[in-house]
């Protein structure tokens, strides 16, 4: 077999995961990733009814607003779905009831369902990571302070070595949270093609075009990565994280 190289990236810097694809993401100290991603994410997503493409769901690039909307779970309740949802506003709705659907079509202009699938709502992969450091460097390039929200990512890594965009080197290898042949893990699948969620600020939704515009200029419109699972486990702030590449080991 091919000999394979493990090197220390980093650490586990945040965690987050999106109960509802689009509403505001819900920080973490600890998660299990699963075959499917983050137990929870996007779990849960408002379907537009009158939509017939293959793409039906509501997402904040059609309606901004929609990352103010925070998914809570009541005190209690079992799983890892939330319960109700705050609105922007401050208003408590359940999740599935008819008065968060009317207060979405509002704003929206069409009617809305809030659907439940079982694996989850995802546009190219179960989980994203990216490099505070990228971050740090499209905010420099932006001419402002960027919140990691913005990027939606599931994991965020601290680097060793603070390189912007080092997350491009990882393709092809794979990335292990913790030490041991038990850690969970991910493949790096592709680059993570940015749209315009990242203009959009998490806390008022206000868009900031030039966000995007400097990582088309930096880095091709790339930012942080995608990847595949393949070992489940736990996942913790602070974990060390471990970058596998060159070749599989060979089992005994």
């Amino acid at each position: 077999m091919i000999a394979s190289m493990l090197v220390k990236i980093g650490h586990v810097e945040a965690i987050f995961r999106y109960p509802v694809k689009s509403m505001a993401a819900e920080p973490l100290e600890v998660a299990h990733l699963g075959w499917h991603g983050l137990d929870g994410d996007r779990r849960l997503a408002l379907r537009r009814m009158d939509e017939r493409s293959g793409m039906p769901w509501l997402t904040a690039s059609k309606l901004p607003d929609l990352i103010l909307f925070v998914p809570q779970r009541e005190d209690g309740a079992q799983g890892d779905l939330p319960t109700h949802i705050r609105t922007p506003e401050g208003k408590k709705m359940p999740v599935f009831g008819a008065d968060l659907a009317a207060e979405v079509e509002r704003r929206y202009g069409s009617p809305v369902q809030m659907t439940h699938l079982r694996h989850g709502i995802f546009d190219d992969a179960s989980i994203s990571v990216i490099a505070s450091d990228t971050v740090w460097k499209i905010g420099q390039l932006a001419g402002c302070s960027l919140d990691v929200r913005r990027f939606r990512p599931n994991v965020v890594v601290r680097l060793l070595r603070p390189v912007p965009f080092q997350e491009d080197e990882w393709l092809g290898g794979v990335l292990s949270f913790g030490e041991g042949d038990e850690a969970p893990a991910i493949a790096v699948t592709s680059r993570d093609e940015r749209c315009g969620m990242v203009n959009l600020d998490p806390d008022s939704a206000i868009p900031a075009p030039e966000v995007m515009k400097a990582i088309v200029r930096a880095n091709q419109n790339n930012a942080g990565i995608y990847g595949a699972v393949t070992r489940t486990g736990r996942l913790a702030i602070g974990q060390s994280m471990f970058l596998r590449i060159g070749g599989m080991e060979s089992s005994q």
